[in-house]
């Protein structure tokens, strides 16, 4: 006996039980939380080194396991019999029965569990030797003419050289005649199958009606655009069967009858939810909410190591979030106006790249931008603004039309708004200036483009100055403009 690790990192018991006509190899783990039952598993054709489910799968479940393999002098033998010699399955089973006296548990403690080969082994010990719960999934009924059918060389090694048909017949009988005979009605049974198995029609279909009159038998009948062969039933049913397994593991056996699932729609219109989605999404589209400008410092600028000042704008943001490289530096609150400045306590010398994002009162967060500069020990400190007619700054002017995030039409949007004190209010998009217009004696303004927008989302800075050209804090519009020259009737032509 040797100790090993699943891949999942249950411990696993290997051992030999030699005590019967043929040795059984098996792997087994033990219980968690003092859980009482125990979990027989079978193998299919196609499981490594001939344990099924080896591989993790069965981590979490809270039973004991028993892993039983099926190679027997170098062949696969439906854990039944060699040269029709049954005293085979006598050996299994005597290794099931050991564990059970080993553990204190009995029949009614117990599950089997298998597929296709193991799901024939779970029916066949489930009902032969009373064992409370048999889980079998895409089995074979039919077991003579299958493995000589599709397996001649099991074939030749159960039932015989030659595989002559009387012993073909003898082992196509074993199951029918075991359900039928009802020895064991009071078994909760759980089969699985599907009409896209292609093994359904011959070896499953034909046999349901002998399940009739048992107290709890329960057919999963799975139909999915998934399944496409009899090895994906099984596959596509992991879930549901995983869940099955805990319950039973739990000591609960639930009554399903006879159930279909599936009916997937890989190739379904998603739009409708993935609209809602978008609407709803917390990182908002540029056009709804358009990221931070960082008016200072300029990109690739050096910055003091000390008493650096960054500045921007954030129209309708409540505050501004800064990282680097992954970690947190600073929430900044954005003022009415939509600007914001932050005065980081120190850099580290050398090159940065800060990332950061606008956020409104409600938590919705706009596309991320970034800063890239160095910070040098011998770069200037920011210089504060020469006025050279007083201290006073003008205010950021306040803006009327268009609102903040509002569709205009891309041809004959003016802009009006207030400016208290200030003699010209100056427009600029990504730096590039766009034009100007006069203050009235009480404070209004109006200011009408030259030329149309570019259909798009915009973000035009607002810029009040005084009589000596002093410009104040600027004000961020942010909107969207739309084509709608083809519904007019009209052309308009290129813009900027």
């Amino acid at each position: 006996m040797s100790n090993a690790a699943a891949p999942k990192g249950r411990q696993l018991i290997q051992g030999i039980d030699a005590s019967g006509a043929f040795p059984v190899e098996y792997r087994f783990a033990h219980a968690k939380s003092g859980n009482r039952r125990l979990v027989v598993v079978f193998a299919n054709f196609a499981a490594p080194q001939d344990y099924g489910w080896s591989n993790g799968v069965l981590d979490q479940v809270r039973a004991n396991i028993l892993w039983i393999r099926d190679r027997f002098d170098g062949m696969n033998s439906y854990y039944l019999c060699k040269d029709m010699d049954f005293s085979l399955e006598r050996s299994v089973a005597g290794l099931i029965f050991k564990v059970m006296r080993a553990l204190e548990i009995t029949a009614d403690d117990v599950t089997v569990w298998g597929g296709s080969k193991g799901g024939s082994a779970a029916l066949f010990f489930g009902l032969r030797y009373g064992f409370r719960n048999i889980v079998s999934l895409v089995p074979q009924f039919a077991v003579g003419t299958y493995v000589r059918t599709v397996h001649p060389q099991v074939a030749r090694f159960m039932l015989g050289e030659g595989v002559p048909p009387e012993n073909v017949r003898a082992v196509d009988a074993i199951l029918p005649d075991l359900v039928r005979s009802g020895t064991h009605r009071s078994a909760n049974v759980y089969l699985l199958s599907s009409p896209q198995d292609q093994q359904y029609t011959s070896q499953v279909e034909p046999y349901l009606g002998l399940f009739a009159g048992y107290d709890n038998f329960n057919f999963i009948y799975s139909e999915s655009p998934f399944i496409t062969d009899h090895t994906q039933v099984t596959r596509r049913n992991v879930p549901a069967l995983l869940g099955l397994l805990n319950l039973l593991a739990d000591g609960i056996a639930p009554r399903l009858g006879h159930v279909r699932n599936g009916y997937e729609e890989p190739d379904r219109d998603r739009s409708g939810i993935d609209a809602m989605l978008a609407a709803d999404a917390v990182v908002k589209d540029a056009s709804v909410f358009p990221p931070p400008v960082v008016t200072g410092p300029a990109p690739g600028g050096q910055v003091p190591v000390t008493g650096s000042v960054f500045t921007g704008l954030a129209p309708g943001a409540a505050r501004v979030s800064l990282w680097e490289n992954g970690r947190f530096l600073a929430n900044v609150p954005v003022g009415a106006d939509g600007s914001w400045v932050w005065e980081p306590a120190q850099w580290s010398p050398g090159r940065h790249l800060v990332r950061l994002y606008a956020a409104d009162g409600a938590g919705f967060q706009s596309p991320r931008t970034q800063i890239e500069f160095t910070a040098a020990a011998g770069a200037a400190a920011p210089s504060p603004p020469v006025f050279p007619s007083g201290p006073a700054l003008p205010a950021a002017p306040v803006v009327g039309t268009p609102a903040s995030y509002q569709e205009v039409p891309a041809a004959g949007t003016p802009f009006s708004g207030f400016a208290a004190g200030a003699a010209r209010v100056r427009f600029r998009e990504g730096g590039i200036d766009l034009g100007a217009c006069p203050v009235a004696p009480d404070g209004g303004w109006a200011w009408h483009p030259d030329r149309p927008w570019l259909p798009g989302p915009h973000l035009v800075e607002v810029v009040a100055a005084d009589h000596h050209g002093v410009e104040g804090p600027p004000t961020g519009v942010a909107f969207t403009a739309v084509d709608t020259s083809a519904s007019l009737g009209y052309h308009v032509p290129p813009g900027r």
